[in-house]
């Protein structure tokens, strides 16, 4: 079970505002992007938290058990109550929250729906599950997809691609990921911060693979890290950091070469890079809004790059052969990161890999034309789909006679997967993530 905060003040309330957020999100129209906490008390913010992203992680075994324990399902006008029931059958599996709170609480939430009738209803569909849950969770478990909370599409998917790795995929996508830090090399060693982590009570270990890494044995609020709002330290997943160490060999020994962070929001990457080189670095999204989040992160950090608003398949007016360096943090399915992400299993579908594939192939032909010979372009993402990552690049390699591939083959993280490398999620560890190092050929 996951430790979550014991309730305090209005039960109802909260449980009430958790079955509201989740409903768009069990539907398929919004996602845990959009998560509002703002009008739940702040004492009951994590357990609100834990709420939602929990049950978008075991959804499936959720929705199975709720069939078990109705007679008949709700009305589409009384989805909000089916979310509802969720929370409840969550509260009582995973969390260490007292069984008369999960039961009469969640019960009780009806009414602050508006639906006092469905009170009874989920008091009954509660206590059975209280009365037969090893029975009926060993009854749904048949089902490989609810006893691995995958849907059955991306199971396959995972199958396909990694058939030797899939469960061990699919069970790291069930745990959610631990907390890294990305330590600011221009302000603190590793070593040092990490002790200023142990004065204030907080254990750590150094990443595998990342030098500025350092992963949390226990997950904390950013406010208790030692120089978080003098931009000392940021978060960020290990798998995450190593794009500065792909493009190191390009721009360490070049001050004020010319960069491009490509789909830079929310600016992990963007920062990273600014910590570790003197650089001329533009950040480009098409997303207006994700920007301030770049802008914000960079004025934290005390960090300054040339931010442009603008589709990176597009890019109208701009010169060619412009760039030293490119990073290309493509859109992808994130099924690298779905234990950070647990709703992408609601939200995503199959055939988004095949309009996501068109759209990476987009943008590294546009963005290849913008980078000028002898230079270097990074291709990432956060997924675990050959279509999206090694078949991606085979094919555009295909089509590029002036590409080469410079990915090393010598490093310590990853596996091999075509002309890039391949990191799958790790319980505990990294997060699934996907690298190529591309050289333009000089004329």
């Amino acid at each position: 079970m996951n430790d979550a905060p014991t309730p305090q003040g209005s039960g109802q309330q909260l449980r009430a505002a958790a079955a509201r957020a989740l409903l768009p999100v069990i539907d398929a129209k919004g996602s845990l992007a959009a998560l509002d906490d703002g009008g739940v008390a702040p004492r009951d913010r994590a357990l609100f938290r834990a709420l939602c992203y929990g049950v978008c992680r075991t959804l499936p075994r959720l929705e199975a058990l709720a069939d078990e324990l109705l007679r008949s399902p709700f009305k589409a006008r009384d989805r909000d109550i089916q979310a509802l029931l969720l929370v409840g059958i969550y509260q009582l599996l995973y969390l260490r929250v007292p069984a008369h709170a999960a039961v009469g609480e969640t019960a009780g939430a009806a009414r602050l729906l508006g639906k006092a009738w469905a009170t009874r209803v989920l008091n009954g569909c509660l206590r059975r599950l209280q009365r037969e849950q090893s029975a009926l969770q060993a009854k749904v478990d048949r089902d490989p997809c609810v006893a691995l909370l995958h849907p059955a599409w991306l199971l396959k998917a995972l199958r396909q691609a990694w058939p030797d790795d899939w469960r061990e995929i699919a069970i790291a996508n069930n745990t959610p990921g631990p907390m890294t830090l990305r330590i600011n090399r221009r302000r603190v060693s590793r070593e040092v911060y990490r002790e200023r982590l142990l004065e204030s009570g907080l254990e750590s270990r150094p990443c595998e693979f990342a030098p500025d890494g350092l992963t949390l044995e226990t997950p904390c609020d950013v406010k208790a890290l030692p120089g978080f709002t003098d931009g000392v330290v940021s978060v960020q997943d290990e798998a995450a950091q190593l794009a500065v160490e792909l493009l190191g060999p390009t721009l360490a020994p070049r001050p004020g070469a010319r960069v491009l962070d490509a789909c830079c929001a929310p600016g992990g990457k963007t920062a990273h890079l600014l910590e570790a080189f003197d650089i001329d670095l533009t950040a480009l999204d098409s997303d207006a809004q994700r920007l301030t989040r770049v802008t914000d992160t960079l004025d934290r950090l005390g960090l300054t790059a040339r931010i442009e608003h603008a589709d990176a398949t597009q890019l109208e007016g701009w010169e060619t052969d412009c760039f030293d360096a490119i990073l290309l943090d493509a859109p992808c399915s994130g099924s690298g990161v779905i234990r950070r992400h647990p709703d992408i299993k609601r939200l995503r579908r199959a055939e988004d890999i095949t309009a996501l594939a068109a759209l990476q192939a987009q943008l590294l032909d546009r963005l290849w034309q913008t980078l000028t010979p002898g230079g270097t372009l990074v291709y990432a993402t956060c997924s675990v789909f050959p279509e999206e990552n090694a078949e991606q690049i085979k094919a555009f390699l295909a089509r590029t006679a002036d590409a080469r591939v410079t990915t090393p083959d010598q490093v310590a993280w990853g596996r091999p997967a075509g002309d890039g490398r391949q990191l799958l999620p790790r319980e505990a560890g990294h997060d699934g993530f996907f690298y190529a190092r591309l050289e333009k050929a000089r004329s």
